[in-house]
């Protein structure tokens, strides 16, 4: 694991340094937002080498779109899990699909860039407020609800549900994974651009590695499973948090990040987290 990348480790370094990083990191997040064909925030700098990289930018915009249909390794499997578990309702029709095209999240601090407006301090929405901080960054979401007694909710047909859970007929679920795929247009807005008229609207995502077994040298590796995270550009905060405890894990693209090619240190779990306020709306009625 590489300290900087995956928890933004950078050891001792003096306040010019600390803002000539961010500075490189704007620039590198103006760069993934011009590849996916996104406004940028041309005020934090990388405006010039975008403009320079504009037909390089172009085709890797033209080559997504025409591949948005695969997948990486580790969402592959969690699609083959969901349509192969839920097979007695999907009947081999309208499969299941995670999105196709999301922001990557590679490197750890995009995601607390993207939850601030590039020039500003504080973002406001009907969900969560984002504060900029001497020491980091602040995300004040309008619940913060600690237990999870009588809210968890599990679809019928796996293990045996305990007391303090809820189970849900299948269909419910299919129905509302259909649901959360399509958020409304507003929270998919990135706060990154919202200071400014043209903003950028998507997905973003972040691959995980969470350590479950630590490495004991002259006994055994170390152990873990990979997590993907899915949500709304609206809610990138929540990556921050997450890969703020667990470490960003890189690119899932990257054949070097396949836990499968990695049998020795993986635990052979994968786990799938989707964000998707907008379900707080939905009526029983609609889901089965």
């Amino acid at each position: 694991m590489n300290p900087q990348l995956a928890l933004g480790f950078t050891g001792q370094q003096g306040s010019e340094s600390r803002h000539d990083a961010r500075q490189e990191l704007l620039r590198y997040i103006n760069l993934k937002l011009a590849a996916h064909g996104q406004p940028i925030a041309e005020s934090v700098g990388g405006g010039e080498l975008v403009s320079l990289a504009r037909g390089l930018l172009a085709n890797f915009d033209e080559k997504t779109r025409l591949l948005e249909d695969y997948r990486c390794p580790a969402d592959q499997r969690i699609e083959k899990f969901l349509n192969e578990h839920f097979n007695d309702r999907l009947n081999g029709e309208n499969p299941l699909r995670l999105p196709g095209r999301t922001i990557i999240l590679d490197r750890h601090g995009i995601a607390r860039e993207l939850s601030l407006p590039a020039n500003g301090d504080v973002y406001s929405s009907d969900i969560v407020t984002s504060y900029r901080v001497k020491n980091g960054v602040l995300h004040n979401p309008r619940s913060d609800r600690r237990t999870t007694s009588g809210t968890f909710h599990i679809v019928a047909g796996g293990l045996p549900v305990a007391d303090d859970k809820l189970e849900v007929p299948r269909e419910t679920f299919i129905r509302l994974f259909r649901m959360a795929m399509q958020p409304p247009q507003e929270l998919l807005e990135l706060p990154f651009t919202s200071g400014q008229n043209a903003r950028a609207f998507g997905w973003v995502s972040l691959l995980l590695r969470p350590i479950v077994r630590p490495e004991v040298p002259g006994f055994c590796e170390s152990l873990s499973l990979e997590t993907r995270f899915f949500a709304p550009g609206n809610l990138v905060s929540n990556l921050d948090f997450v890969e703020s405890i667990f470490g960003n894990a890189g690119d899932p693209y990257l054949a070097e990040n396949d836990s499968a090619l990695d049998a020795e240190h993986w635990t052979g779990h994968t786990g799938c987290v989707i964000l998707a306020t907008h379900l707080q709306g939905v009526r029983k009625v609609d889901v089965g």
